[in-house]
């Protein structure tokens, strides 16, 4: 079972358990409080953290944990201080019995690791940290346009049915930005409406699903001429002659809508 514990304002730390084990994973611990809190209430032990990359608002809280349960922490490479398992594109991490491939995504920050696990009995899921958000993606703070962009495709490839599971919960304002693009996409505004009705109860509107981003999300569609002119238009720029040109307006468009 996967589920959200919320962290800050936006964060959502996935707890990864199994109904025939007291032990327990979670992935971008930011925050060490309500991990603790939610596994004291349930009555687990904490055996192992992911990480998707440095963020403090993704490893805040690393270090109270593992003090506290002596856990596996695994992640980018280069975080030695508090990796256990430095993890590299193309390799693999059990968790709760399940295999995990390793993707490098750099774009939004350059150590970025998404981490899918394809089952025949279960959900393909996908963790995507700040990769691939529900109707977006991160910002570019160490990434260029084309390294993001060659990261979202890779995602894009994944199975239809895999479950998106990122760390924010932005899809309500990635929404109104790809309806700002994208103004007649009628499986858009139906996404729209369900998520401002999720919203409205408090529940999360994730997971999301590689077919629906395929659908609504703009950073997955500049190639569809009405998203990416109207980017160029938010921008009052000339349409980009590229791809990746493209795909740099629409990002551009995105930070300051």
């Amino acid at each position: 079972m996967i589920h959200p514990i919320p962290a800050f304002n936006d964060n959502y730390i996935w707890i990864l358990t199994d109904n025939d084990s007291s032990q327990a994973w979670v992935v971008d611990p930011g925050d060490a409080k309500p991990v603790l809190n939610y596994l004291e209430e349930h009555n687990l032990s904490l055996a192992g953290i992911l990480i998707t990359h440095h963020h403090p608002d993704h490893t805040g809280g690393v270090a109270k944990l593992k003090k506290h349960f002596n856990c596996h922490v695994a992640g980018p490479t280069h975080l030695v201080k508090i990796v256990d398992q430095g993890l590299v594109d193309g390799d693999s991490i059990s968790v709760m019995g399940r295999d995990f491939d390793v993707i490098a995504t750099p774009g939004h920050t350059l150590d970025h690791l998404c981490y899918f696990s394809q089952s025949q009995e279960k959900d393909n899921i996908l963790f995507s940290g700040d990769t691939l958000f529900r109707g977006g993606c991160g910002r570019l703070f160490e990434g260029s346009p084309k390294q993001m962009q060659d990261s979202l495709q890779k995602l894009a490839r994944l199975p239809q049915d895999t479950l998106i599971y990122c760390t924010h919960e932005y899809t309500l304002a990635n929404y109104s930005f790809a309806l700002s693009l994208d103004t007649n996409n009628a499986n858009l505004i139906k996404y729209e409406q369900e998520c401002q009705d999720l919203r409205a109860q408090n529940l999360p509107t994730l997971p999301s699903k590689i077919s629906i981003e395929q659908e609504v999300n703009p950073f997955l569609r500049a190639h569809i001429d009405q998203v990416s002119n109207n980017a160029a238009k938010q921008l009052d720029q000339e349409l980009g002659k590229t791809a990746e040109a493209r795909f740099a307006q629409i990002r551009k468009a995105k930070d300051s809508f």
